[in-house]
């Protein structure tokens, strides 16, 4: 590999992450040695990217900063076009549309024109209900994701699985895409307890004001309940 093409690597791998990562991670990731990284790290720093940090502590990129051309290799693009085409089957014609231009953006913003490897990637999402289908759970997806963006209660026209029709004022954190199905998590008022919902089950949905807490409070803490790893 060209020392170039590693310094790219390097970047890529440090904007990956939220949190300042040590040169010895970087090394392990990359396959050098930790002087290699120091190294490449001043090289950058001396080129102007936008870096902070030190020895020992770890280095981040500074939110906000100018990056350089993306470059993506075989397996990213595939991995890229992919989420986006199974992101479309997902009856959230908002969410659908903005994955296009996502992908649209990220062609543009690459040193070489890749509409065409886009066009080309033979992976596909099998065929299902879309949002033109008009499934009526469909409705409701937006909605809640819109809520959990911005920490709002909702107020939900719910059936349970016996049938049974509830009213729940939840605070919703977080919402699931299972393969034909989309699974709400909240804190329920009415349980006083953190609670799953089917969004097929939804009758009527209302947003109201924003809930007392975080909702990554409210994600830590279940997250912490059943054993599940921080996306990163």
């Amino acid at each position: 590999m060209s020392r170039s093409g590693r310094l790219f690597l390097l970047m890529d791998a440090m904007r990956a992450k939220r949190v300042p990562v040590t040169a010895a991670q970087l090394a392990q990731q990359l396959g050098v040695s930790e002087r290699t990284i120091y190294r490449d790290i001043q090289t950058l720093a001396e080129l102007g990217a936008p870096l902070q940090g030190e020895a020992g502590v770890g280095y981040l990129l500074r939110r906000g900063a100018f990056l350089p051309p993306l470059m993506f290799d075989a397996d990213e693009l595939e991995a890229l076009v992919l989420g986006a085409r199974w992101v479309r089957r997902q009856g959230d014609a908002a969410l659908a549309q903005a994955a296009s231009k996502a992908l649209a953006k990220i062609a543009a913003a690459s040193p070489r024109d890749l509409r065409d490897s886009m066009a080309d990637t033979s992976l596909w999402v099998p065929l299902g209900k879309t949002a033109d289908d008009g499934a009526p759970a469909d409705r409701f997806v937006q909605p809640v994701r819109e809520a959990i963006r911005h920490e709002c209660k909702l107020t939900l026209g719910y059936q349970d699985e016996h049938g049974n029709a509830t009213a729940r004022t939840v605070w919703p954190f977080a919402l699931a895409y299972f393969e034909g199905k989309r699974l709400l998590a909240a804190w329920c008022e009415l349980r006083g307890d953190y609670r799953h919902f089917r969004i097929d089950r939804i009758a009527s949905v209302d947003s109201g004001e924003r809930y007392a807490k975080r909702r990554h409070e409210l994600l830590t803490v279940w997250r912490k309940m059943y054993d599940i790893e921080p996306e990163t």
